[in-house]
């Protein structure tokens, strides 16, 4: 596991946070503090004088220094030397959960300054970067405009209470894991859900997720219930039971994302909202009587289904992975759930006979012309703005234009799965040539 530090800047009255690119490959968009990973090359020499924490490594320390210097162009040796650091304490150390792609241990800093320092950023990796009282920055995250990791908005929780705060804090996720599944809330209003699943390698959960404030106008609801056995399904139903929801909504029939619906719908006597193209699908896999006294409600294109921090959720069609595939997001696309459009770990597969890469390919664009905030995929963590999306129709484009050159020398399909996947596990060739014949099928229709 690699190791990084945090700079948690503070004045009297206000903290440093900024926000991270949204082209960044780990924790894009979201909001932090600075810093960055501990490097082998980070000096492990002692530091000298008594302002430095003495219960962490010299390395680490060195690590700070550097990030601080590389992200914000902020000398600290230079600035407690000259007076401007007043104090530098260790206020904790938070270690990313097993369910994150991107795992690191990292140590928080919290480095009080006699004054704001006008830093200059790094733009290779901030957008921006802002003092703000930890009130208003909370405030942020509250009305739901703020991506930000567990920690730091216990970071922010805790200067709320005392913006003096200077001990280390509990920074790990409150959950039991013998008794509960995962549960983090990374934008306010959108609590995500991390149950084992039987889902598609390297991925093995499917997020599932509680939305809607609450009442007669805005409903909550539990999206894409599927944990993967019996055990994981009773952890599961502790845990949305703490919240409570009034309905489950699917996003599309394959097994990984509806598994256990059925069983909650009737334990917890909720309907079931979902596409007719889902129902069909389902129906045929898994029964006629799959759905029995279960309340159904078709939901389509534009339809209203509950109410996010006072803002409309709405309904959108974005087939081609899935032919029934909806997607759902509020009125001021502050976020957009797009199941399985996109996956921010593993691929999305494209096959016959629900999906279509024609399809695949206009929904993808839909949404990036759309423009969210923020992306929330059903495998992998929420990412900011639609970066994510542009390197998934440029990776499509390209490869297919591959596969356009291959057969414009009479190549077979075997030879064109030869050429593109060479060196791919054998276990995932099948699904990879589903996918050429996706790309085949769709530069067919577009040539006649």
């Amino acid at each position: 596991m690699r190791e990084s530090v945090s700079a948690v800047f503070v004045t009297e009255a206000k903290v440093f946070f900024i926000k991270r690119q949204n082209y960044l490959s780990v924790f894009p968009g979201y909001y932090a503090t600075p810093g960055g990973k501990v490097d082998k090359t980070d000096s492990e020499a002692p530091l000298a004088g008594t302002i430095w924490p003495t219960d962490v490594k010299p390395q680490i320390l060195h690590a700070l220094i550097r990030e601080v210097s590389e992200e914000l162009n902020y000398h600290l040796l230079e600035a407690i030397e000259s007076g401007e650091v007043i104090s530098i304490d260790n206020i904790g150390i938070a270690i990313t959960p097993e369910f994150n792609p991107y795992r690191f241990k990292n140590y928080y800093f919290k480095i009080t300054l006699a004054s704001e320092k006008k830093f200059d950023l790094d733009a290779n990796e901030a957008e921006f970067g802002e003092w703000n009282t930890p009130v208003d920055l909370h405030s942020l995250y509250k009305e739901g405009y703020m991506l930000a990791v567990p920690p730091a908005i216990t970071l922010l929780k805790t200067f709320v209470a005392n913006p003096m705060h200077s001990t280390p804090i509990d920074m790990s996720l409150p959950y039991d894991p013998e008794t509960e599944v995962p549960m983090i809330e990374s934008i306010h209003g959108v609590r995500q859900f991390l149950p084992l699943s039987n889902t598609f390698p390297p991925a093995n959960r499917t997020n599932s997720f509680i939305i809607g404030d609450g009442g007669d106008l805005a409903k909550k609801i539990l999206i894409d219930p599927s944990p993967k056995d019996e055990a994981e399904l009773k952890k599961f139903l502790n845990s949305v039971g703490q919240i409570g929801f009034d309905s489950i909504f699917l996003t599309h029939h394959h097994p990984d994302h509806y598994q256990f619906a059925a069983e909650i719908a009737r334990e917890f006597k909720v309907g079931i909202e979902l596409s007719s193209d889902t129902l069909m699908r389902i129906k045929k896999n898994s029964g006629e009587s799959y759905f029995e006294n279960i309340p159904l409600t078709i939901r389509k294109e534009g339809d209203i289904i509950t109410k996010s921090l006072g803002q409309d959720v709405r309904v959108y069609e974005v087939p081609g992975h899935d032919e029934g595939q909806l997607a759902l997001a509020p009125e001021n696309l502050n976020w957009f759930l797009a199941g399985d459009l996109i996956q921010t770990i593993g691929t999305v597969v494209i096959q016959a006979p629900e999906g279509d890469m024609k399809k695949y390919f206009h929904s993808l664009e839909r949404v990036i012309a759309l423009n969210p905030k923020n992306l929330i995929p059903s495998h992998g963590i929420i990412v900011g703005g639609t970066n994510k999306l542009l390197e998934t129709l440029k990776h499509r484009m390209r490869r297919e234009e591959s596969i356009i050159k291959l057969l414009s020398e009479n190549k077979n399909e075997d030879q064109i799965l030869e050429s593109i996947y060479e060196g791919l596990e054998l276990s995932l060739i099948p699904f990879a040539r589903k996918t050429i014949q996706a790309h085949i099928k769709k530069i067919n229709s577009e040539s006649e």
